[in-house]
């Protein structure tokens, strides 16, 4: 069985699955930085000092201290029941970035993949006679089968 599950692993499109996969999450991790630390803030800043990541709608106040909370940090330590609207907008964010990023690589494979296809494909080396339809060179000016002369 462990034989059986080093064939499987070692094949060709189980480890490039496993390297996508890989580097898939650490780009993923770099995208919800570049959101969180880069765009976010200045897009707050813009918009009165806002921080997206700490908007929340109090849904329900907590057992140990009732709301008011000023932070989402101090409403989930209370236990309070909240909707995080500001951190999906964050989540929605790095979605698109990543979805756009996935694209332009789409893309670009499928440029390369057309420009192989536009390739013209070389020149016929050969042809059929007329007369007795055996394939010949496309140089000859006699067929060799049936001596007929070709044009």
């Amino acid at each position: 069985m462990l034989k059986e599950f080093k064939e499987f692993a070692m094949k060709g499109n189980v480890l490039d699955m496993a390297i996508g996969i890989i580097i898939g999450a650490a780009f993923g991790t770099i995208v919800k930085s570049l959101v969180a630390d880069v765009i976010m803030p200045p897009i707050g800043m813009l918009l009165g000092n806002v921080d997206f990541s700490s908007l929340f709608i109090l849904l329900k106040s907590g057992a140990t201290v009732a709301g008011p909370y000023a932070t989402l940090v101090d409403a989930q330590a209370a236990g309070a029941v909240t909707l995080n609207y500001g951190m999906f907008i964050n989540t929605v964010i790095s979605f698109l970035i990543v979805a756009f990023s996935v694209f332009m690589v789409v893309k670009s494979i499928n440029k390369l993949k057309r420009k192989e296809e536009e390739i013209p494909p070389a020149a016929p080396t050969t042809k059929s006679c007329p007369h007795c339809f055996t394939v010949i060179s496309i140089q000859a000016t006699r067929c060799p089968a049936c001596t007929s002369e070709l044009k």
